[in-house]
């Protein structure tokens, strides 16, 4: 049996696991904190192939090649693991403030109508009748209704569990230094304890994808870009539908958790949720929905989302080493890309044709 090193447990590492486990290969996952805990549990859970992609090409068509999985990999996932992830179809409004940011929905709509996609492009009372919450001042919104949403923190749970019920083997705790080669192809990677041995070593941790030792020349760095996020609490429920803007989104749980974000800022790996981006977040919420200034602060918290140098995630095997993959560079997507990544890399492991053209995404 073929055993195949990963080197993160977020949901690119746990995802990728769990499908190359159903094809019987032996699979460790090897993670410095705990399974889920960096970029996974920071997300907001936008599954956002609409409204938060910008123009036609390949991403776009990755992203609504993933979309299209969520309905049944939930299902299949909720099954395995027996932990739900709160997904729902309620759909995306992308709200437009101004004259200007109504014009450019007006353009993003009829580029996604040419592409086929379904999107209705509303005026002020109509997309008020839709979601009562959003401001009187708003010009119209563009509505996603095949856009969604989950918990990211219970998907990290779910995958977690659905690997250790298929066998998958963690260990925590321990920091990868770099890989092991030998003549041309991968042999393992090598941690702080020693050198684990792997037929195969899969690259999915986030923003530190990059900084690994022995790493071959890859198409693009990875590197941390930081964003903050607030989560208050509304009695009963103060909205229905993810809204998002020109200057972030707004989130809403079925239980009134409402999250906020997110800013965007390069600032290493420090982790900080500080004033002037609660201001900021606070400010952009409050003008898409005035209803959240009566709601209730819970939580802030600040994540590394793995941004690429040239926007396009890295999916596939290195062109200098052989039997070294990678599953990172996701940015802002990760989360919507969870199931596409976990089997094009485990269509790729296996010597199989992946389901979608990875030539544009390739390391």
């Amino acid at each position: 049996m073929e055993h195949i090193v990963i080197v993160g447990a977020g949901v690119m590492g746990t995802a990728t696991a769990h499908r190359l486990l159903e094809r019987g290969f032996a699979v460790t996952l090897l993670e410095k904190s705990l399974p889920g805990a960096e970029s996974s549990a920071a997300a907001a859970g936008i599954l956002g192939a609409q409204s938060e992609v910008s123009g036609t090409g390949p991403f776009l068509e990755l992203c609504l090649a993933s979309r299209a999985l969520f309905g049944e990999y939930v299902r299949e996932l909720q099954e395995l693991s027996g932990v739900c992830v709160d997904f729902e179809t309620s759909g995306v409004l992308e709200v437009a403030l101004t004259p200007s940011e109504g014009r450019l929905a007006a353009g993003r709509a009829q580029w996604m109508l040419d592409r086929g996609l379904e999107v209705s492009l509303l005026d002020r009372e109509e997309a008020r009748r839709l979601e009562p919450g959003l401001t009187e001042r708003m010009v119209g919104a563009n509505y996603y209704p095949r856009d969604c949403q989950l918990d990211p923190i219970r998907l990290a749970s779910a995958l977690a569990a659905a690997v250790g019920q298929l066998g998958g083997r963690f260990q925590t705790g321990l920091q990868v230094l770099g890989i092991e080669t030998h003549q041309g192809s991968v042999t393992g990677v090598r941690t702080t304890t020693g050198v684990i041995q792997g037929d195969a070593v899969v690259i999915a941790s986030g923003a530190w994808s990059t900084g690994l030792g022995g790493l071959p020349a890859v198409r693009t760095p990875v590197k941390p870009m930081s964003g903050q996020i607030i989560q208050v609490q509304t009695r009963p429920a103060a909205l229905r539908h993810v809204l998002y803007g020109y200057q972030g989104y707004v989130v809403p749980r079925r239980d009134g958790r409402v999250l906020m974000g997110s800013t965007l800022e390069e600032r290493g790996f420090d982790k900080a949720v500080t004033l002037d981006g609660i201001h900021r977040i606070t400010s952009m919420a409050r003008e898409m929905a005035p209803c959240l200034g009566e709601a209730r602060l819970a939580a802030t918290w600040s994540g590394l989302r793995p941004a690429p140098g040239d926007g396009l995630p890295m999916l596939g095997e290195s062109r200098h080493v052989r039997g070294l993959f990678f599953a990172t560079g996701h940015y802002r997507n990760g989360i919507l890309l969870t199931p596409i990544t976990g089997t094009i890399i485990a269509d790729l492991v296996e010597k199989k044709s992946p389901v979608v053209d990875v030539t544009p995404f390739l390391p």
